[in-house]
């Protein structure tokens, strides 16, 4: 990615966050207290806060002058090195700001959401698609760092030195963002292969999704004893992690844990992690998690939505649970919990308390659909015959002279294959 501004540590913030509508007043505070989470998991010292309500957005400053002089007043009071906004900011306005404020940065939630990315992302995949959300942000923002040279245009229709090294930037980001979406689109045909070589044996897939910070890698590592890293901080997981149990059917399945989601997300970070997102959207059921003791709950629950919607998988069968139920002091909060969400497990994966309920509940998502029968398999149909041990649960087996007969669960995808050696209706599971 190319700076867009001064290369120099960022030690003291002020965040600001403005909103329009005195009934916005709520969720702005609330926001505001997100984004200093936000800035806390980049290491940089919140010294002052400001709650902003004006009558209009200002094409400027977003804010009215007044206003905007009086923050920049304050930031130079407390020798602070940066004013971050909840809101989104326009490049001309970033730029306005820094004018009116020499020397402080001027950065908005975007741009620290992409900060966390860059400093988090571990493998290849990851490292692409915020390079690629980087870039994309970064671009129209070039003249911030080419301002100083703006004037050596040489007057109407000249063709400076600034303008030339400017052009000459704005084509290196181009060149470098079509690379980046030509590896990803390498990253995703190896997925498809990936997915390809499952299918041959398919195992169900279950995809973890939900708000940051919910538990979803301590969950999966709970489940499948998996070396993963499990953070209390927003954004810990940027890779998703695949791994197999099995179930107390026998069933096997794979459980993926995916980028948590934030209110707010940057659109560019959807689309760039789509590779990674897709996950979610391929998977045969989705793991809806989220933190029962977080006051905002109900609104992470909605952004989980949103997101899901934007990816095409608000569709899928989903299993909502709500974990850190140790943590929640007042019962009524459980109680009006389980009122509106009365299909829900309600777990602690740090205590283990209804752990076992929920996987009992992950097994019947698992053979959702699936139907008993009794089937008369020939004994050359040894393919066939390990698939049913696999993926099927066997109630019954017998060997007798020429085949073997079953009774058996058996999940959709196999009926087909099933169907010639098929002999008593079959009836759904219970």
């Amino acid at each position: 990615m190319f700076d867009t501004k001064e290369s120099k540590r960022v030690e003291r913030a002020l965040l600001v966050g403005a909103y329009t509508q005195p009934e916005d007043k709520a969720e702005a505070q609330s926001l505001l207290e997100e984004l200093e989470e936000l800035v806390d998991t980049l290491g940089i010292p919140v010294i002052e806060r400001r709650l902003v309500h004006h009558r209009e957005t200002h094409a400027r400053y977003l804010l009215g002058s007044g206003k905007a002089e009086e923050l920049v007043a304050l930031a130079k009071e407390h020798k602070l090195d940066v004013i971050i906004f909840d809101n989104e900011l326009s490049p001309s306005q970033q730029r306005n700001w820094e004018q009116l404020g020499p020397g402080i940065a001027v950065i908005d939630r975007q741009e620290v959401i992409l900060d966390i990315f860059g400093q988090r992302a571990q493998t290849r995949e990851a490292r692409l698609q915020v390079e690629l959300a980087q870039m994309e942000y970064s671009l129209p923002r070039l003249t911030r760092a080419w301002g100083h040279l703006a004037r050596q245009g040489g007057g109407i229709g000249g063709r400076g030195e600034g303008e030339s090294q400017l052009e000459q930037d704005k084509r290196r980001v181009r060149v470098a963002i079509d690379r980046c979406k030509r590896e990803l689109e390498d990253v995703r045909s190896s997925r498809a292969t990936q997915r390809k070589d499952r299918k041959r044996t398919p195992v169900p897939n279950a995809a973890i999704v939900g708000y940051t910070n919910a538990g979803k890698s301590s969950l999966l590592r709970k489940l499948t004893g998996a070396d993963v890293l499990v953070e209390d901080k927003l954004f810990a997981t940027l890779d998703t992690t695949t791994r197999k149990i099995s179930l107390p059917n026998k069933q096997p399945l794979l459980l993926t844990d995916t980028v948590g989601f934030v209110r707010k997300l940057p659109h560019r970070l959807v689309e760039s992690f789509n590779a990674t997102l897709e996950e979610a959207v391929m998977a045969d059921f989705l793991i809806h998690l989220l933190d029962a003791s977080q006051p905002k709950v109900l609104e992470f629950h909605a952004t989980t939505l949103k997101v899901l919607h934007e990816l095409g998988a608000d569709q899928k069968r989903t299993l909502i649970v709500f974990n850190k139920i140790d943590k929640v002091e007042d019962p009524t909060i459980l109680t009006s919990l389980r009122r509106q969400f009365p299909e829900a497990e309600f777990i602690s994966v740090h205590t283990g308390a209804g752990l076992d309920a929920f996987i009992e509940r992950i097994s019947e998502f698992v053979s959702g659909g699936s139907e008993i029968h009794e089937l008369r398999i020939p004994l050359d149909c040894g393919e066939l015959l390990a698939r049913l041990h696999r993926q099927a649960k066997i109630m019954e087996s017998e060997y007798l002279d020429d085949c073997v007969r079953m009774v058996a669960l058996i999940p959709p995808r196999l009926l087909p294959e099933c169907a010639p050696h098929l002999l008593l209706p079959s009836h759904s599971s219970p």
